[in-house]
């Protein structure tokens, strides 16, 4: 498969970030995503307590970082086989702004969950929100494609695997059956994207507006 410029960058960048975390560890951690409030990370050189928290920059930055190879790699795999189709479809800067809109909303979604339930707040970081969001967009413009499970490795419609996703991440985020996963991300990603979808093609909740070509291109 061809893989479109904007999605050969996002993945070199999540790649280099990945390799610094392995160098750097701590130094990178003021650029996961934080829950609200203050957290102690230890004493500093000067005598006195370190403290991490919420900045805006977390937003974004928590995207490009990952907590093990296999989060990576997953994220990675799934950016190349849905990411580099959407981009072709809807042209790169497109494609990049849908991504970072997911990325973010994935991230705002967290922060609420967090405040919700506080005893579940801890750092969050990963790109499995922005790909979640792309795979909400895979469903909604090519519905009937058949994907390919990586496991187990079970063929289904892109709509299909949609909607497995979201109902297994909305069960296990209610449950808390899968602890350690930000399942209120994921879910939250898969929300701003099919709001931005709506948006551009004028749809409810939004008002119609002039299509200038394909989703408002």
């Amino acid at each position: 498969m061809h893989l479109p410029p904007m999605t050969r960058n996002l993945l070199w960048i999540m790649a280099i970030v990945f390799l610094l975390q392995q160098f750097m560890g701590d130094a990178l951690v003021h650029f996961m995503l934080w829950p609200f409030g203050s957290y102690p990370l230890g004493i500093g050189s000067d005598g006195l307590p370190v403290t991490v928290g919420f900045q805006p920059w977390q937003l974004v930055s928590y995207g490009f970082m990952h907590g093990s190879f296999t989060h990576i790699l997953f994220n990675g795999i799934a950016l190349f086989q849905f990411g580099s189709r959407l981009e072709e479809f809807w042209g790169s800067k497109k494609y990049l702004s849908f991504f970072m809109v997911c990325v973010v909303g994935a991230g705002l979604c967290q922060l609420a969950f967090m405040a919700w339930m506080p005893e579940n707040a801890a750092p969050t970081l990963g790109a499995s929100g922005g790909v979640y969001g792309l795979l909400m967009a895979y469903a909604m413009i090519f519905p009937r494609e058949r994907v390919m499970l990586l496991i187990p490795p079970i063929p289904m419609s892109a709509r299909t695997l949609v909607i497995v996703f979201g109902a297994l991440s909305l069960f296990m985020g209610v449950t808390g059956t899968v602890s350690g996963i930000a399942h209120f991300a994921h879910l939250g990603g898969m929300l701003f994207g099919w709001l931005l979808i709506r948006y551009w093609q004028g749809k409810p909740p939004f008002k119609p507006k002039q299509r200038r070509g394909p989703w408002g291109v």
